[in-house]
């Protein structure tokens, strides 16, 4: 009885909640902000925060789903960022198999309109590897340059998926010790040479490259605090991971105004005309 009220109680607050606030709170979390960081900021519940991201993160799911379609993009890039929920996969108790562990995100964007087209999360199979691939396919409309790195799951998947319709070129970079490696357990290795090769069609060697997707690696830990290295601020359910991706995504298409560009990446890409706003983000979730 005490559970059913205090559940009752938690509905009547999610519904008193009004469009600045959620906005406040969404917000808050777009920029970097763990969910009970949020919850102190924003003076509510971690539950609302929980349940305000879930909800908002299936509606900007549904949203990205519907709208990034029939795009003219002539070059993608492609790579995977990883990540875990719960504990790291040797960490991961019996009783959790399946539901914690080893977390990756595989993410395409457009270099030219900065636009993420497709991700995608899973692990870090050449199963997912084809999902991926075929997701993205279906919201190109025309022939593309794709460039990925030495990952050779992308190869089979997007051989089997775009077949002879694809110019597809792959970056291979060699990384030696860090000197200073020694010294800190998380030195980056250094990369000691990078080589291009053609493995699909014809690609242009000048717009090989990975850059552009592996700058946006460090865009997703800088806005999503479960993606920041060393941080007791990892996602804890898959759902919640899930969702927090889904909302990050669709504030930096069509919210963050990107600096190079000065308009959003959606605009750039000519899906809207306009920049959205927070409010307009909530707007989805009563849609």
């Amino acid at each position: 009885m005490l559970d059913r009220l205090r559940f009752h109680a938690y509905l009547y607050l999610m519904n008193k909640l009004d469009t600045p606030k959620r906005a406040q709170i969404i917000n808050l979390l777009v920029e970097g902000n763990s969910m009970r960081a949020t919850s102190r900021i924003a003076d509510v519940s971690i539950n609302t925060v929980v349940k305000l991201l879930i909800d908002t993160g299936l509606a900007c799911e549904k949203f990205h789903h519907e709208t990034v379609r029939n795009l003219n993009c002539k070059r993608i890039q492609a790579d995977e960022i990883w990540s875990f929920v719960y504990a790291k996969a040797k960490n991961v108790p019996i009783e959790k198999k399946g539901e914690a562990g080893d977390v990756w995100t595989w993410t395409a964007i457009d270099p030219d309109s900065k636009l993420i087209v497709s991700w995608f999360v899973g692990d870090h199979s050449q199963a997912t590897a084809k999902m991926f691939i075929r997701d993205l396919s279906e919201r190109l409309s025309d022939r593309v340059q794709i460039s990925t790195d030495g990952n050779f799951r992308y190869t089979d998947a997007i051989d089997e998926v775009f077949g002879v319709n694809v110019d597809y070129g792959m970056v291979v970079k060699t990384y030696g010790a860090d000197p200073a490696g020694e010294k800190g357990k998380y030195s980056p290795a250094i990369c000691t040479s990078s080589t291009k090769s053609s493995v699909l069609g014809n690609p242009d060697y000048d717009h090989i490259s990975t850059s552009h997707v592996e700058r946006q690696n460090l865009t997703m830990r800088m806005h999503m605090r479960r993606f920041t290295r060393l941080t007791n601020g990892f996602s804890k359910k898959i759902d919640n991971h899930l969702c927090a991706i889904a909302l990050h995504f669709v504030y930096y298409n069509f919210v963050k105004v990107h600096k190079t560009l000065r308009v959003t990446p959606a605009m750039e890409a000519g899906l809207t005309k306009k920049p959205m706003t927070i409010e307009e983000i909530v707007g989805l979730i009563k849609a």
